[in-house]
């Protein structure tokens, strides 16, 4: 049996009942169809948190490759199949000219969890370039090719995630722009990094220079030097309040300072999950020194430093959600997908 630790970002998880490696469109489909037993997809492993005891179903792991390119509208228009890695795929659009991706370099993972994550940093998410997703709707046993509007993108969120096991990811389509300069700017600590005021753009090679400075520093660049980035990158999302639960929550961190406060399209407000975490009295660094612990870095990240057990995190994760929660009165929710676990 293969350990899923051998395929997570975290090293972590048992074993899976039977692993399956599909190459092409034909062989993904052959191995989710027709399966009665559970079936997890595994790629890239950077957003996964796999349960000691493993997987009792097939797992199959995505290693489709291949990107078709065409222009439309005076844009280029990206199809890459799933198993491409995300990275590189950023790092081929700065190196063309092809803005729209630049702001989320370094992050791990393949490009079919780019959608289901609605993977976003530095104010860029993917739901901005997403033209359509090509799925396997296994309710309907049928191949269609989502549009961007039908896939229910939300904050790190979508209606494949909302709905797992229906949808199989099988490539996604992407639409850029060619210009020397970025979008404007809107992530303040993205734009005081490249000296430029909020709303200005720059040039897309020093953008992404810029974010995997960044990254780097909290421990989110994948680096076998780097014990810190042995995680599955941020544990918690971001919460978002309504007005008057926001405002309940900024009483009762007045002593603290000030509860940081990004507002969203809708009306809600979006705050930091890692200030919470600081406040509610937990440290970077804090844990077991040789096996589950907050990154020294990022208190967002929980890390494993090589000795640590899944179940060991996910007391972790749960002391830090119990403690933002009686301080604060705010539900922490992960945001990696939990295979075999639940939460809280």
């Amino acid at each position: 049996m293969t350990a899923l630790s051998e395929l997570t970002t975290l090293r972590l998880g048992g074993p899976a009942r039977t692993l399956v490696e599909a190459r092409s469109e034909p062989e993904l489909l052959a191995a989710v169809r027709g399966e009665d037993a559970p079936v997890l997809l595994v790629a890239g492993g950077s957003n996964l948190v796999v349960a000691d005891d493993g997987f009792p179903g097939t797992v199959v792991r995505v290693l489709t490759r291949g990107t078709e390119e065409r222009e439309r509208d005076g844009r280029v228009e990206l199809k890459v199949q799933a198993g491409e890695e995300w990275d590189p795929f950023v790092a081929r659009c700065v190196g063309e000219g092809l803005a729209g991706v630049e702001s989320l370099s370094g992050i791990p993972g393949s490009i079919g969890a780019t959608p289901i994550q609605n993977v976003g940093a530095y104010g860029q998410e993917v739901a901005e370039t997403i033209v359509s997703v090509r799925v396997l709707d296994r309710e309907r046993d049928a191949v269609v090719e989502l549009p961007a509007a039908d896939c229910g993108f939300a904050y790190r969120s979508s209606a494949f995630k909302r709905t797992p096991g229906r949808w199989v990811v099988i490539a996604v389509t992407f639409s850029l722009e060619r210009r020397e300069l970025s979008a404007p700017l809107t992530y303040a600590e993205l734009a005081r990094a490249l000296d430029v005021a909020p709303g200005e753009g720059a040039p897309l090679a020093d953008v992404r220079e810029a974010v995997l400075a960044l990254r780097r520093g909290k421990g989110m660049v994948l680096d076998p030097a780097d014990p810190d980035s042995v995680s599955a990158g941020s544990f918690f999302t971001n919460p978002i309040l309504e007005e008057d639960a926001f405002a309940a929550v900024e009483t009762r961190a007045a002593e603290h300072g000030r509860l940081p406060r990004f507002p969203e399209p809708d009306g809600r407000i979006k705050t930091s999950a890692a200030w919470l975490i600081e406040r509610a009295g937990f440290e970077r660094g804090q844990g077991d020194p040789n096996g589950i612990a907050i990154s020294s870095k990022h208190t967002l990240a929980l890390t494993n430093r090589g000795a640590g057990t899944t179940a060991e995190l996910l007391a972790l994760a749960r002391e830090l959600a119990g403690g933002v929660r009686e301080r604060f009165g705010v539900e922490l929710v992960p945001e990696p997908t939990l295979v075999g676990l639940d939460w809280p």
